[in-house]
């Protein structure tokens, strides 16, 4: 345990963003697993699939915007899930 009191509040300040970005980045991970299990479904929707990659887009450059994750990073993301979009 830390015994200066701005290290204490230093350890709360950590714990605090490291919740926020975990959530961040799981709401990442689902939306770029919901697109990608449309694209793999039986019965696929365009205008679903669409809806899927603007939402999951949206998200990751929020994420980005907000340096939970590097901008690159989200360039990676969104260029192969575009790629998958455009190969249906």
């Amino acid at each position: 345990m830390a015994n200066i009191k701005s290290k204490e509040k230093r350890n709360r300040q950590s714990e605090k963003r490291k919740i926020r970005n975990n959530n961040a980045k799981s709401v990442i991970r689902t939306a770029r697993k919901k697109l990608i299990k449309a694209l793999e479904s039986k019965d696929l929707n365009i205008e679903t699939v669409n809806s899927l990659f603007k939402i999951a887009a949206s998200k990751i450059d929020t994420a980005a915007r907000k340096n939970i994750i590097k901008k690159n990073a989200a360039a990676r993301y969104k260029s192969r899930l575009m790629k998958k979009v455009n190969a249906i």
